[in-house]
């Protein structure tokens, strides 16, 4: 038993678990997601006769990918808070810019509860150091974050993740991810992955952390509504214990640049999730924005970060989601995978 033992750690401290309210899940307040490799694209400011481009092409603008201004992450905030939201769970990790103090200026400005990501994102971003350094070398960086906090900011992460990884999985990300399992198995935190773009790229990681001494039932895997599309697909991850995460609520293009999928659209995405509460699997469900990018924020045109709950909510209603569901998705789910074990 340590301190952190049943507790959520905030970026401006720990709070129990009933305090976090609704939650999303997996979101970007301040972060840089430009490719580490200069593309020569050009940049400019996003303005209204170019939403629509902007919107479609979201990775051709360089200027898009940074989010950069804390005065609007915390407006942006404010309005979530408004909107009845509690928490969110900022999983930008090394490598992605990650700035503890300047999430706990937000968190403290806006009133939101802050959760902060440690660990590594995919290999392209990672710094030069990594490839040099072993497992227990990355352990020991994830586990300093989150017990005694980031260098010298005293701001201490409270879940590992997210955790990048390819398809096919680079041998450094899986350093990462072994780390990152063990790191978990020492702290109690969770654990979040990136998976590759790839239907057989969750099971994998969960393999790996499986191998490593991590544990599934403590996992959470990102980025469902872009990876799996069948719902046995869904389901054989959910027989792991792991939790399904989609996280791309908002997130309605025909056009995803990333890998040739469909991307499924909100509606779809909420028959899912009832298709997987109907099999038994809702205690193991979180939603969430994924907001990376400018053109999602409602400064820029975007639905904001109160998109759930202000669009999508009524329409889990309408469709028949119980008030049960909406509060294991929204609160009880998250605030059982946030506290410390």
């Amino acid at each position: 038993m340590t301190a952190m033992t049943g507790k959520v750690q905030t970026v401006t401290g720990l709070i129990e678990p009933s305090a976090m309210g609704y939650t999303l899940a997996h979101e970007h307040l301040l972060a840089n997601i430009c490719p580490p490799v200069d593309r020569g694209l050009p940049e400019g400011p996003l303005t209204l006769d170019k939403l629509g481009s902007d919107r479609r092409h979201w990775d051709r603008n360089p200027l898009n990918a940074r989010l950069e201004s804390e005065p609007e992450a915390i407006e942006e905030m404010r309005q979530f808070k408004a909107a009845g939201g509690g928490t969110v769970v900022e999983v930008t990790s090394i490598g992605l810019r990650r700035d503890p103090a300047g999430l706990q200026r937000i968190a403290e400005a806006s009133g939101v509860n802050i959760v902060m990501g440690a660990s590594y994102y995919v290999h392209h971003y990672h710094p030069p150091e990594v490839a040099g350094m072993s497992e227990g070398q990355i352990t020991e960086r994830i586990v300093r974050d989150v017990r005694d906090g980031v260098d010298d900011t005293g701001v201490r992460a409270g879940i590992i993740g997210e955790v990048g990884l390819y398809w096919p999985v680079h041998a450094d990300e899986v350093k990462v991810l072994r780390a990152s399992a063990v790191a978990q198995k020492e702290t109690g935190a969770p654990l979040m992955i990136h998976p590759g773009r790839d239907p057989a790229a969750p099971l994998d990681a969960i393999s790996v952390v499986k191998e490593a001494g991590g544990d599934p039932s403590r996992t959470i895997m990102a980025h469902i509504d872009r990876t799996l599309f069948q719902c046995e697909d869904m389901l054989a991850l959910a027989e792991t214990g792991c939790y399904l995460e989609f996280d791309l609520f908002g997130h309605e293009s025909s056009y995803y640049p990333l890998a040739p999928i469909d991307m499924p659209n909100d509606a779809t995405r909420i028959d899912h999730l009832m298709a997987l509460i109907e099999a038994g699997c809702r205690d193991r469900l979180l939603v969430a924005h994924d907001i990376c990018h400018k053109h999602r924020m409602r400064k820029y045109g975007g639905d904001g970060y109160s998109h759930l709950l202000e669009n999508v909510l009524p329409v889990m209603r309408r469709k028949g989601m119980s008030e049960d569901d909406v509060q294991a998705l929204f609160a009880a789910n998250p605030a059982r995978i946030m506290a410390f074990v």
